[in-house]
């Protein structure tokens, strides 16, 4: 048998011999590969990346790991049947999300209808119609239609050697609202040991099919989300007419937000799917699981970045739903959070109106914490994470609601609410006196020239030698980064530079990924077994972004991709593991699908070509476009393209096309307000540095060549810029 791994892209060997399909154990050298990864307190893997003559890239990192395709519920069991993840189908009919969802597993064996549990339909194969397909890892392939929309395709070879091809989706039947799964599976036994039969069940009804061997057969069907029975064999017209439809009805959605366009079309089409997939989800930080709800604080987070993509609308409505919460556990951290969500969803749609609503709450958010402040500058201690009850001053939380305060402070003091504006930074200013003091106090500077920065201040938290080596630091590593996105250490300063050095030299990455001890994956587990949680990039790579570590940013992007999201769907849970769970074919998350991990990837891919700089206000001031595209983007031929992307100085489009030797580049300066500074970073491969710049077809000076910077700074309407480039070797 010729083994067929699961890559999204496999090529179906043309001839396979029956035989049956023993799950892999890992070898002794994969095993050691991992757990020297796993030990080692600096981030191996990615820092081998970043020596690269190209830099990072996604083939070097998918080699260090096996897919990540298994799905985890508490507890340790696994999500499906088979174990494989689901990918969610749906429809919504506006900005809430799904309210029917078909969970289309992976491997194409099963379909569920709205949750783990519920009605099913099933498909199975073989000579006997009970292999279940797609059971066989080694022999199956997975992807989804175009590399992004929402229909899983996979091909599948049974153990006689029949070879399967499968196209699943959901959409409605002409006439219909209900959610329908469309099923295409067509079967060719000319080349098997022998015939096949295919079974398709649901919960009181089963279809039988032989496949006679040396023939081919296809079969077409619907099953309406909860149905019972299966309907009859659709005509291939009405199949075909639904799957346009859907197709249609995505084009249009994901046209309606902002568009960013890169040279690397598996990085594009993540980008895609993952709209797609928080679209469905919406307030859910996941669906169909028990994790099917509101979570603090990344749902505010994932709201957050779909107003930066451009759905404005899923935006208002996630935070609509947050105003609903309870307050409790770590009230203050709720409400930091969700002060920064509104700043964030105010700046970059201007719905004054909606700010309007929601601003008698936020009055009371910032009355209640003024209430708190007492004469140490700090809020009260509160709870210090779901998963840790320990009552605590925070560092995480009460910076989250020092830059709420600064944010909403800026935010009212421009909707004419003057008295609350100077509220908010009265307030923000008493609790930045107090946290440094708090801070001073609490860090310690290490013999590696890093700073280690407790969450628990004042608590005599220790420096960890690594992070992973205990739940404590495994939080840290996990809450810090909010800390780290607020602001409050100054970019590029003394504090942020150690902060980093800390993470960088005690664990806390792999792959460029944020690292966790993984517990809900793993029976307990003992140092160095552990995972990452992806979730919590979405604020590495805002904290990296603000720093300019540019390249650190761009191997978070690959790192997610290798490490945190499965080939083929891109679908990514809480955590995933690392260390092997006693099986070298793949790896397994918790919960997934997950829109916070989701989120994480969507914000890293924008920061590589949209970032503000904020003032020492909070104020967002600067506009830096293309500030860490990779190098290889910038080979002769590629083109990048920015359309319509929300920022806080307005709507903004602009273009890259690289030619040999000349780049050119087109921006549409944004015409809300001008930006303090504007500036065009290119980023060449290595040995090429720019030469002559043009703007507007005359000679132009302000280009710092060294980083590749050109200042547009005062310049508006529709700027053309034609850049020279050559070889320095």
């Amino acid at each position: 048998m010729v083994a067929v791994h699961v890559v999204g892209a496999s090529a179906i060997p043309a001839k396979t011999e029956a035989r049956p399909c023993a799950i892999p154990g890992a070898t002794a050298a994969q095993s050691r590969a991992a757990l020297y990864a796993l030990r080692s307190t600096r981030d191996v893997w990615g820092e081998a990346l970043l020596a690269a003559p190209k830099g990072a890239a996604y083939d070097a990192a998918r080699r260090r790991l096996p897919p990540l395709l298994l799905a985890r519920a508490p507890k340790k069991r696994p999500l499906t049947a088979s174990g494989m993840h689901y990918v969610p189908f749906a429809q919504p009919n506006g900005p809430q999300g799904a309210g029917s969802v078909a969970l289309h597993v992976a491997d194409g064996g099963q379909v569920v209808s709205n949750r783990v549990g519920g009605p099913s339909l099933n498909v199975f194969v073989g000579s006997t119609g009970r292999e279940r397909y797609g059971s066989c890892l080694r022999r199956l392939s997975i992807a989804l239609a175009d590399g992004y929309l929402p229909m899983l395709q996979t091909r599948y070879i049974d153990a006689a050697g029949v070879r399967y091809e499968q196209e699943s989706f959901a959409g409605r039947l002409p006439g219909s609202a209900a959610l329908t799964s469309f099923v295409r599976l067509s079967a060719d036994a000319s080349s098997a040991a022998s015939a096949a039969r295919v079974r398709i069940a649901a919960r009181r009804s089963s279809r039988s099919y032989l496949v006679r061997r040396g023939s081919r057969r296809e079969f077409t069907f619907a099953w309406k989300v909860g149905a019972p029975t299966l309907r009859p064999p659709l005509q291939e017209d009405v199949y075909d007419g639904a799957r346009r439809a859907t197709v249609a009805y995505w084009e249009r959605r994901l046209a309606s937000g902002g568009q960013l366009d890169v040279p690397e079309p598996l990085v594009a089409n993540a980008a895609r799917a993952l709209l797609v997939q928080n679209l469905i989800l919406a307030w859910r930080y996941s669906i169909g699981n028990p994790y099917e709800g509101f979570s603090f604080p990344e749902s505010v987070d994932v709201a957050q970045v779909d107003a930066e993509y451009g759905f404005g609308d899923v935006a208002h409505s996630i935070m609509r739903v947050s105003l609903t919460r309870r307050p409790q556990p770590y009230a203050n951290w709720k409400r930091g959070e969700k002060l920064v969500g509104w700043a964030t969803y105010y700046r970059l749609t201007r719905d004054r109106v909606a700010l309007r609503r929601a601003t008698p709450t936020l009055r009371r958010y910032v009355t209640l914490l003024g209430s708190q402040l007492g004469g140490d500058g700090l809020l009260r201690r509160e709870r210090y994470s779901s998963d840790i009850p320990d009552q605590v001053f925070g560092l995480h939380s009460q910076t989250v609601v020092w830059q709420g305060l600064r944010e909403m402070a800026a935010v009212w003091a421009e909707t004419g609410q003057p008295m609350l504006a100077r509220t908010c930074r009265t307030l923000a200013a008493r609790l930045e006196r107090g946290l440094r003091r708090a801070v001073a106090r609490s860090q310690r500077r290490l013999a590696d020239g890093s700073l280690f920065v407790p969450v628990r201040l004042l608590d005599h938290e220790r420096p960890y030698r690594s992070v992973m080596e205990s739940r404590a630091g495994s939080y840290w590593n996990l809450v810090m980064p909010y800390a780290l996105a607020s602001g409050f250490f100054a970019p590029r300063g003394t504090q942020a530079n150690g902060v980093a050095r800390y993470v960088q030299r005690h664990g806390g990455r792999l792959l460029g990924v944020v690292r966790a001890g993984a517990y809900a994956l793993y029976r307990d587990p003992v140092f160095p077994v552990s995972g990452t949680d992806h979730v919590y990039n979405i604020n590495v790579a805002r904290f990296l972004a603000d720093n300019d570590r540019v390249d650190e940013l761009a191997l978070g992007l690959y790192g997610a991709l290798a490490a945190a999201m499965a080939p083929g769907t891109f679908v990514s849970g809480e955590a995933a593991s690392i260390a092997t769970l006693g099986r070298a074919d793949a790896r397994a998350m918790y919960l997934p699908p997950n829109s916070a991990s989701n989120a994480a990837f969507l914000v890293t891919l924008r920061l590589l070509l949209v970032h503000e700089r904020r003032d020492r206000a909070g104020v967002p001031r600067d506009l830096e476009l293309a500030p860490a595209t990779p190098r290889e983007w910038l080979r002769p031929g590629k083109r990048i393209a920015v359309r319509n992307v929300p920022t806080s100085f307005g709507p903004l489009s602009y273009a890259i096309e690289v030619g040999r030797p000349t780049i050119t580049a087109a921006v549409d300066v944004p015409t809300w307000k001008r930006p303090r500074a504007l500036t065009l970073r290119l980023r060449p491969p290595r040995g090429s540095r720019l030469g002559v710049v043009r703007v507007d077809g005359q000679p132009y000076d302000r280009v710092d060549r060294a980083s590749g910077t050109i200042d547009l700074s005062g310049l508006s309407g529709h700027v053309e810029l034609e850049i020279a480039y050559a070889s320095i070797r």
